[in-house]
């Protein structure tokens, strides 16, 4: 417990020397704080309209800090209730695809043979798809909507879990701590609970930070594309949807948007760089 107290300490004060990795970490506390109190912090209802405001741009009216939509819906309030949004899914999303992926990356891994080749394969044929197809082409099947959008980057992104915690395991599997703990009668779970899977952890972490920022974008695109949350829920894809149309008149509905989408991917982006360089699964090994 102490070691582990230790390196946790170890990481967090690597992590506060890395300037990306602390901005991107700032930044997604901020959106998140941002999510969580979107009720206190929203001016106005978002999905209320009002055709009399409708169209009215960016800091010229106090009442709608970020302007209004072509429904007279504010901006500004519909950015905060989508940051919810965005990031739930890719919470449930990374969270739901990591436990998948990992467990049949750690079996596949410690147990090789015909268990192995058949896991693989099937990452292998669903890797050979191009993700995003993939992805649009499950969410048109299941049909409209967020139920959805969570399925298909489930399906899409659980591979890439699976395939760097078989590596990891195919590395671990014949060190010392793990062939004392089989010669002492561990079993085959206790074994990969208690003595993989901490080791493969660190890699694990970086890549569901880097597959957050991957999994909101693709989100986002699924929404632009129609396959997300539908009116009037907001969203931010959906937003940059409705907003295309008025890109001369009114490029606020489409560059407001776009700008959270690019920060939230980039936070994650900044924090998965650093946490990449922190969690090198090369510096050190927990017995």
């Amino acid at each position: 417990m102490k070691q582990h107290k230790n390196q946790f300490m170890d990481i967090a004060r690597r992590l506060n020397e890395s300037r990306p990795a602390t901005l991107g970490a700032i930044i997604i506390l901020l959106l998140c704080l941002m999510a969580v109190f979107a009720p206190q912090l929203s001016p106005n209802n978002p999905n209320t309209a009002c055709l009399d405001d409708r169209l009215i741009s960016p800091f010229t009216v106090s009442e709608y800090p970020l302007g209004t939509d072509h429904l007279g819906r504010c901006v500004l309030s519909r950015l905060l209730y989508g940051a919810r949004i965005s990031l739930m899914v890719g919470i449930i999303v990374v969270g739901i695809s990591g436990a998948i992926g990992i467990t049949l990356g750690i079996v596949s891994g410690y147990y090789g043979g015909v268990i192995d080749a058949v896991i693989m394969r099937f990452v292998d044929a669903t890797l050979s798809f191009p993700s995003i197809f993939l992805a649009v082409t499950i969410a048109g099947l299941l049909g409209r909507g967020l139920p959805s959008v969570i399925i298909a980057l489930i399906v899409v992104d659980w591979t890439a879990y699976a395939r760097i915690s078989r590596g990891s395991v195919l590395s671990l599997k014949e060190k010392e701590f793990v062939e004392s703990a089989r010669s002492l009668g561990a079993s085959d779970r206790y074994i990969m609970i208690r003595h993989i899977l901490p080791n493969i952890i660190g890699p694990v972490i970086v890549i569901g930070t880097l597959g957050m920022a991957y999994v909101i974008l693709s989100a986002a695109s699924l929404s632009f594309l129609g396959f997300g949350p539908q009116p009037p829920t907001p969203e931010w894809g959906a937003m940059l949807n409705a907003g295309r149309m008025y890109m001369r008149t009114e490029p606020h509905l489409t560059i407001i948007p776009g700008l959270a989408i690019m920060v939230m991917v980039l936070a994650f982006n900044l924090l998965g760089d650093g946490l990449r360089d922190i969690l090198d699964p090369r510096k050190t090994v927990i017995e």
